[in-house]
């Protein structure tokens, strides 16, 4: 529907605001309120073609190239933030019909008005159609594409209201899984570690085992001090009791 209903914004337009030129060049009221009925069809008919672009954007998104997804998008931001103006160029049109029909000698400063608007309106929805004429034809890109758009500068009601909602639902699920977890890191820490108990009692044992070492070191210092004292008083009687051999040689030898 929306391949189908796209040239009318345009084509309406453009077939409208030469209407609208014809009506001044004549200056017949009746011309004019023929052009504005052919503005206001054109500058109206903007409203479908609007709603099922937005239907059918991720359908064509999911079919489209990475250059035809940034056309895309860059179609319906300039979709979004233009539509007004077709609205507005329906309402003026409108009034303009109603008027002119009551008031016929009002059909020249109306015309005025609703060319110019007419113009301006046309000059636009060429913009954003010139975009979205890139998205499914590799024919018309004679330039790079847009930059790539955020995700999030595309919204859509229903797809908006959703994900609020989702969100809404991850933040609670989030916060009531926050909870105990909090307390299961509380508990733990209040626990003593294995690791550490396990240090804890390794220096305990160090400890131990250094004393003992301490103890063994004292107790050969005391052996060694006894086993020297016994050898000096050893050493000293036999001295004294067997004479050396010098002294032996020194009694039986004959010369002094």
């Amino acid at each position: 529907m929306h391949v189908l209903l796209n040239p009318l914004p345009v084509y309406g337009l453009a077939f409208g605001t030469l209407a609208l030129a014809l009506a001044l060049f004549l200056r017949n009221h009746r011309v004019t309120v023929a052009a504005l009925v052919l503005v206001f069809v054109g500058a109206i008919s903007a409203w479908p073609v609007y709603q099922y672009g937005e239907s059918a954007y991720d359908r064509v998104k999911s079919m489209s190239d990475q250059a035809g997804e940034q056309w895309l998008d860059e179609h319906m931001a300039r979709g979004e933030k233009l539509i007004w103006m077709f609205y507005v160029l329906a309402a003026v049109s409108a009034a303009g019909v109603a008027a002119t029909v009551k008031w016929p000698r009002t059909f020249m400063p109306v015309s005025l008005i609703a060319l110019a608007l007419s113009s301006a309106t046309l000059g636009m929805g060429g913009y954003i159609s010139y975009a979205g004429g890139h998205v499914r034809h590799r024919e018309f890109r004679f330039e790079p594409p847009p930059p790539p758009r955020e995700e999030a500068e595309h919204h859509h009601g229903e797809e908006q209201h959703g994900t609020e909602t989702h969100e809404h639902a991850t933040e609670q699920k989030s916060a009531a899984s926050a909870q105990p977890e909090m307390e299961h890191v509380e508990h733990e820490q209040m626990q003593p570690k294995p690791e550490e108990g396990k240090t804890e009692q390794e220096r305990k044992q160090l400890e131990a085992s250094r004393l003992q070492l301490e103890a063994s070191q004292k107790q050969l210092e005391a052996s060694r001090k006894q086993l020297e004292a016994a050898g000096g008083a050893s050493v000293t009687p036999s001295a004294s009791a067997s004479p050396s051999p010098e002294h032996q040689h020194e009694q039986h030898s004959p010369h002094p």
